[in-house]
């Protein structure tokens, strides 16, 4: 078999594990591989595809990141493109992706990526390209799939981050609000700020009120304890209100984000503390994978082309109840994991005083 893989959305660590463990099986199997650089974007290049060799993946499950670069835009079936006006449109360009996997004689496609890459993968399927797509986003927000790979480590990171800031926190008796990622999806910020004893925490699950974290910190106020930890989902949003948008870039989701520097300024206001707000941001994305996510990426990579042997195309590999299994990637497409509210870390939240906004 000839198989290309690709990594596409924003990056995470993990990603050269998982693009290492796939080279490495399917070259044990006699196959040659082949890595889509940057999305799909060289597929529109004069040199669509580069071999992925022994050599090549050699030494990299250590490194955060991609080799095959990545890309948050470029989507084949909604390109941007440039119209005679000057102003930009979105074209489907789709055909012409599937025109070059058949003229390389490319069998099948490994698919690494967040709930965008798997949509784009599932419409692949639909135009006949056999696809095995592997669950990658810090955001943790696939459906049908219990961890991702990247998700351990942001979260880490984030945790780290939030435990710095809480000792600087107490010593200038301050309230310190910190905007973690997760778009639509509470995860990150939910298991950093419980890890991180903070005292409120906002997912996009539940819409907060001022008034209700604001009673939250003078009631701390009153114990002697003289500052608090906010730990805000970028996509967090307040009662009857919208999300925080900083911006949109034609054939890219919408950039979320601005939220922490709202709630710095309204708590400040309500409580007559000093504030002060923190975006982790792409801080979230980088660095060495940890231990989890290196051995998630790697059973995912492996998985993926045992999937692609068995000729059982068109699914996703996901971990369920710590097992590698595969479901269909129709059953992925469109949707989204968001956190139980029902949940036991929920549940933990409120059971131990945790403010979450409502």
């Amino acid at each position: 078999m000839r198989i290309a893989i690709n990594t596409g959305g924003g990056d995470a660590p993990g990603l050269n594990a998982a693009i290492r463990s796939a080279t490495l099986s399917a070259i044990r199997r006699g196959w040659e591989v082949f890595g889509i650089r940057n999305g799909y974007g060289s597929l529109y290049s004069d040199e669509p595809f580069i071999p992925l060799t022994r050599q090549r993946v050699h030494g990299i499950t250590l490194q955060g990141g991609t080799i095959l670069g990545t890309a948050n835009r470029g989507n084949p079936f909604e390109m941007p493109y440039q119209k005679k006006d000057g102003s930009w449109g979105l074209e489907d360009r789709s055909d012409e992706a599937v025109e070059v996997f058949e003229s390389h004689n490319i069998d099948a496609l490994v698919a690494i990526g967040g709930d965008g890459s798997m949509r784009i993968a599932h419409k692949l399927t639909q135009k006949g390209v056999p696809v095995v797509g592997v669950p990658k986003t810090i955001d943790n927000d696939i459906w049908g799939c219990e961890v991702t790979l990247g998700f351990d480590t942001a979260v880490t990171t984030a945790t780290e981050a939030i435990d710095k800031i809480t000792t600087t926190a107490e010593s200038h008796r301050r309230i310190m609000v910190i905007e973690v990622m997760g778009r639509y999806a509470g995860w990150i910020a939910l298991h950093s700020g419980l890890s991180a004893s903070a005292d409120v925490i906002l997912i996009p699950e539940i819409e907060f009120s001022l008034d209700s974290i604001a009673q939250k910190i003078m009631e701390k106020e009153k114990k002697g304890e003289t500052y608090s930890i906010v730990v805000v989902a970028e996509g967090a949003k307040e009662v009857g209100g919208d999300h925080f948008v900083k911006g949109k870039v034609i054939g890219q989701a919408e950039q979320l984000g601005g939220v922490g520097e709202y709630l710095e300024k309204k708590l400040s206001e309500m409580t007559g503390k000093e504030s002060r707000s923190l975006v982790l941001g792409h801080l979230q994305r980088g660095g060495t994978p940890s231990t989890s996510d290196r051995l998630i990426s790697l059973r995912f990579g492996a998985a993926a082309i045992r999937s692609l042997a068995d000729k059982d195309f068109n699914k996703m590999i996901v971990m369920q109840q710590n097992e590698i299994r595969r479901i269909p990637l129709s059953e992925v497409a469109d949707k989204i994991k968001l956190v139980p509210l029902d949940g036991d870390t929920i549940l933990t939240a409120r059971e131990i005083g945790v403010c979450l906004g409502n």
